[in-house]
C-alpha cells in the first residue's frame, strides 16, 4: 500500500512525494508524513537537496476542509512549514494542477518552485470566511510586488502560471517533465548561498500603500464580508511587522476568523454548491452526446447559451426565423465573443475556434443531427409551443428536447411532443455564458436519459446544477416573485423603492429589487401578470403600482424610467414614481408608518423562507442547501450570509441578522 507522504533518493537528490487523492490535501496525515519526511532527511547527510512534489492531477489543492472549524490537532501546517522552511538543504516545490490556500501556503516554505505551465496558483481563504492562517500574509509580500500580494489574497482569485513567473511567485516553468526540471533547478540552487527563508527577508513594499483608501474600496467590493477586509488588514501588519511577529498576529487572526458566523456560511454554500444536484449524480442512463447541440432563438438568451456551448467545445446550430434574424444572431455571437476577448475573459483565438462551430441557419432539418436541442425563443407559450411540434417533427427519437424558460409550464410544453419523456427545461440566467447557475427542471414525464443529459450539459459548461420541479417560476423565480410583491406592499406601507434597496444593499445584495426590476425590464414580470389576469384569485391582495409604471411606458433602463429615473444615466429617485406610490396608498386605505433597514430585510427572509418551505413541502426543491444555492448564485443573495433557509437553521444566526458591517481599524 502507497504511504500518503513517501520518499526516495536519486543521486543525493531526495523527492518527497505527497499521494492524498483526489487533490491531495493537507489532511492531518500528509501534516504528520511530511514532519517525518523533514526529520528523517535533516539526519541523511546523503541528501543534497529535497524535490517535493505530488502524485495525480494536482499539487496540494488547498487544506482539508473537512477539517476548518474543529480543533487543530498537531502537526499544524505552520509547523510543517517551519520546519521546511528551516532545513539544512534547500527544498524545491515542483508544482502542477494547482496550488491553492495551504497548499501555496507550503510552496512558499520551500527555498524555490517550478511550475508546470498550466498550474494555478492561488489563496482564495476570503471566499471561505477566513484568511490563509500558514504565513501567506507574511511570505507572499516578502516575495512578490505588495500590490500583487493584495490581489491574490483579498480577491481570492488565483493566477496561472506564466502570470505567477512574472510576480515572481514561482522562479521557473517547467520545459519538459516537472520532475527532471525540477532536480536541475535544486542542483543549480546548491551552487549559490542557502537561501534565506522568505519569513527572515526584509520586505519591500515599493510604492507606498494608501491602506485606508484600499480598505475603503474593498469594502464596497465586499458588500458586507469581513474576510477580504481582515485579509488587507493581515498583510498591512505582514510588511509592518518583523516576519516572525506578523505570523503570530496571522495564526490568531486566521483562528478568530474559523470560528466565525460568515466563515460557517461560507463553508455551507461552498458544500451546498458541491452536493446540489445530487439526485442527478446517481443516475445510470446514457445522456446523449454533446459535441453538436441545436439551439433555437438567437436573441440575448439563446446568443448566451450557444456562446457557452461553442466555449465548451460543443458545435452549434443555431436557428432563426428567416435570413434577417439569422444575419443578426450570428452578429450577436461573433460580438459577444469579441467583447470577451477585449476585456481578457477568453482569448482571440478561442474566440476565433468557438465561431468556427457556429452554423445560423432558418431550416429546422439543419437541426436534425443534434442529439439536444435548447429552445431559447420569447418567455411566450404559444410560440414555445409551435416551436416544440416543429421540433418533434424534424429531430429523431432520442434526440432531448430542452426548453430555456423562466416561468412557463414544462409539463404542458411536453405536451405539444410525441414523446414527453425527451422534454425537460433548462432554465438559464443572463448572461448565460457567464452565470453559473443552471436549474434542471424536471417535468412529471421527463425520462432518465433526458434528465441525464441536462446534467451531463451543466457539467460540460461548468455550472451548478439544480434540480426543480415544475411550478410557475421554479424555485428561484418563485422566490424573487413572492418577496418582489412583497416590497410592493411594503410600498403602500409606507417604504419607498430607494430605501428597500437600501437596505437590501447594505445586507449585502449587489442591488436592490427595484433596481434589479429596471434593469431586466418591469415588463417581463408585466406580461406574466397579465397572463394570470383571468386566474387571479380576487380576494388576495394586489398592489397595482407597478402595473401603473409599466402602462405610462416606464419599462425600466431601457426605456430610461421605471421605479427610477435614468435620464442622467445613474438612477434618481422620481417624484412622479413617489406620487404614484401615494395615490395608491389613498386608493387602497393602506395603514401607512415607517420602516426600519433591518425590518425591510428580516420581512424579505421571512417572505423567502417561507415560499421555500412551500416549494419542499411540494417536492419542487429537493433540498433547502439547494435553495440557497439557486438564490446565492442565480439571485444575488449575498453568499456570506449563507441563503435565506441557511439563516433559519438556527435561532443563533436568526438572532445575529444585521446589515452593518463589523468594524476594525486599519490605521
Amino acid at each position: 500500500m502507497t504511504s500518503i507522504v513517501s520518499h526516495e533518493r536519486r543521486d543525493g537528490l531526495a523527492i518527497v512525494t505527497i499521494d492524498n487523492p483526489p487533490v491531495n490535501a493537507l489532511s492531518y496525515a500528509v501534516r504528520a508524513g511530511l514532519i517525518d519526511a523533514v526529520h528523517a532527511l535533516e539526519e541523511d547527510p546523503a541528501v543534497i537537496a529535497v524535490v517535493l512534489r505530488c502524485a495525480g492531477r494536482t499539487f496540494v489543492a488547498g487544506a482539508d476542509i473537512r477539517e476548518l472549524g474543529q480543533p487543530p490537532r498537531a502537526p499544524i501546517l505552520p509547523e510543517v512549514i517551519e520546519a521546511i522552511e528551516g532545513a539544512r538543504v534547500p527544498w524545491i516545490a515542483a508544482i502542477h494542477g494547482t496550488a491553492l490556500g495551504g497548499g501555496l501556503e507550503l510552496a512558499l516554505g520551500c527555498h524555490a518552485r517550478i511550475a508546470d505551465p498550466g498550474t494555478k496558483l492561488g489563496l482564495p481563504e476570503a471566499s471561505l470566511g477566513t484568511i490563509p492562517g500558514a504565513g501567506g500574509t507574511v511570505r507572499l509580500p516578502r516575495l512578490i510586488p505588495i500590490a500583487d500580494a493584495i490581489e491574490l489574497v483579498t480577491s481570492g482569485k488565483p493566477i496561472d502560471a506564466a502570470q505567477a513567473l512574472k510576480v515572481g511567485l514561482v522562479d521557473r516553468i517547467a520545459e519538459g517533465d516537472l520532475l527532471d526540471a525540477a532536480a536541475t533547478l535544486a542542483r543549480e540552487l546548491l551552487t549559490r548561498p542557502m537561501p534565506a527563508p522568505l519569513v527572515d527577508r526584509p520586505c519591500p513594499i515599493g510604492e507606498a500603500v494608501d491602506w485606508n483608501s484600499r480598505a475603503k474600496a474593498l469594502a464596497r467590493k465586499a458588500r458586507g464580508a469581513q474576510a477580504p477586509l481582515e485579509a488587507l488588514e493581515a498583510l498591512r501588519e505582514g510588511v509592518s511587522l518583523s516576519g516572525r511577529d506578523a505570523l503570530t498576529k496571522e495564526r490568531e487572526r486566521f483562528l478568530r476568523l474559523v470560528a466565525s458566523e460568515e466563515a460557517a456560511a461560507l463553508r455551507y454554500a461552498f458544500f451546498s454548491e458541491r452536493n446540489a444536484g445530487k439526485s442527478l449524480a446517481a443516475m445510470t442512463a446514457e445522456p446523449a452526446d454533446l459535441s453538436r447541440v441545436g439551439v433555437v432563438g438567437g436573441g440575448t438568451m439563446g446568443a448566451g447559451i450557444a456562446i457557452a456551448l461553442l466555449l465548451s467545445g460543443s458545435a452549434v446550430s443555431l436557428l432563426e426565423r428567416d435570413e434577417a434574424t439569422v444575419a443578426a444572431a450570428r452578429k450577436r455571437v461573433l460580438e459577444t465573443l469579441q467583447a470577451s476577448a477585449a476585456r481578457g475573459a477568453i482569448t482571440l483565438s478561442q474566440a476565433d475556434d468557438a465561431l468556427a462551430r457556429l452554423t445560423a441557419t432558418h431550416d429546422y432539418t439543419s437541426l436534425s443531427d443534434c442529439p439536444l436541442v435548447i429552445e431559447a425563443v420569447f418567455e411566450d407559450m404559444d410560440v414555445k409551443k409551435q416551436v416544440f411540434a416543429q421540433l418533434d417533427a424534424v429531430m429523431p427519437p432520442k434526440a432531448v428536447l430542452a426548453t430555456n424558460t423562466s416561468y412557463l409550464d414544462v409539463d404542458a410544453l411536453a405536451e405539444a411532443t410525441a414523446d414527453p419523456t425527451r422534454v425537460l427545461g433548462l432554465h438559464f440566467f443572463a448572461p448565460a455564458h457567464v452565470m453559473k447557475l443552471l436549474e434542471i427542471v424536471r417535468g412529471k414525464r421527463t425520462g432518465d436519459r433526458s434528465l441525464a443529459t441536462g446534467s451531463a450539459l451543466a457539467r460540460r459548461l461548468k455550472k451548478i446544477q439544480v434540480v426543480s420541479g415544475v411550478c410557475h417560476g421554479f424555485i428561484g423565480n418563485r422566490i424573487m416573485a413572492a418577496y418582489r410583491r412583497d416590497c410592493e406592499f411594503m410600498l403602500l406601507e409606507g417604504a419607498l423603492p430607494a430605501q428597500i434597496d437600501t437596505a437590501m444593499k447594505a445586507f449585502g445584495f449587489a442591488m436592490g429589487i427595484f433596481e434589479a426590476q429596471d434593469l431586466s425590464g418591469l415588463d417581463i414580470a408585466w406580461a406574466q401578470r397579465r397572463a394570470a389576469e383571468a386566474t387571479r384569485d380576487r380576494s388576495q391582495p394586489y398592489c397595482q403600482i407597478a402595473d401603473r409604471l409599466c402602462e405610462l411606458g416606464r419599462l425600466g433602463r431601457k426605456t430610461r424610467k421605471g421605479w427610477y429615473d435614468y435620464s442622467s444615466g445613474e438612477p434618481q429617485t422620481d417624484p412622479a414614481v413617489t406620487r404614484i406610490i401615494e395615490e395608491e396608498r389613498v386608493r387602497t386605505a393602506a395603514a401607512v408608518r415607517g420602516f426600519s433597514n433591518e425590518e425591510i430585510i428580516r420581512r424579505i427572509i421571512r417572505v423567502m423562507q417561507q415560499e421555500g418551505e412551500a416549494l419542499l413541502a411540494e417536492g419542487i426543491a429537493e433540498s433547502a442547501a439547494d435553495i440557497d444555492v439557486v438564490m446565492v448564485s442565480g439571485y444575488g443573495f449575498p453568499r456570506h450570509r449563507g441563503g435565506p433557509m441557511y439563516r433559519k437553521q438556527s435561532t443563533v444566526r436568526d438572532c445575529s441578522l444585521s446589515i452593518q458591517p463589523l468594524h476594525f481599524s486599519i490605521a
